[in-house]
């Protein structure tokens, strides 16, 4: 399986992973699960409320994740995983990453180095919870009026592309 966004969604999470530096950023990927292929169709960037350890760990709150989950199903569509970022470390899930996991779920992994946004990666992990296998990410161009709503920015941030 793939998971599929756009060219305006990819650079919305490292913008996000940047601006978090030197703290673990995180979100939510909303769209269409497919039967071949998950493609998302917006973000949600989401406060990273992890009691401890902003540097090396992120948790997203029940009751906000309750909340996204039920606005996308409410339009028609499904959470379709989580994106977050590893400051000053590769871009692939931790233990940590995996003890928090859940199967089918894909987790975009953005490794921010000193600041700037490298490598991203996608993971989803196996049924039996062992490890995680890596998930082919496919990047599409779009309209760039609807990925920029879909992204979460403003119609304005388009105009004279």
């Amino acid at each position: 399986m793939a998971i599929r966004l756009s060219e305006r969604h990819m650079e919305a999470i490292r913008d996000h992973a940047r601006r978090a530096y030197p703290h673990e950023c995180c979100g939510v990927l909303i769209g269409d699960p497919g039967a071949r292929s998950k493609r998302v169709s917006r973000l949600h960037p989401m406060p990273n409320v992890h009691e401890e350890g902003h540097e090396r760990r992120y948790r997203i709150g029940p009751a906000e994740w309750a909340a996204i989950e039920r606005g996308a199903r409410a339009e028609g569509e499904r959470l379709l995983g989580v994106y977050h970022s590893h400051p000053d470390h590769p871009a692939r899930p931790s233990e940590y990453d995996r003890e928090w996991a859940w199967p089918w779920y894909s987790y975009i992994i953005v490794a921010v180095e000193r600041g700037e946004a490298r490598d991203a990666t996608c993971w989803t992990l196996r049924v039996d919870r062992s490890a995680f296998d890596a998930e082919a990410v496919v990047i599409e161009e779009a309209d760039d009026r609807r990925a920029a709503e879909a992204a979460g920015q403003p119609r304005e941030a388009t105009h004279g592309r």
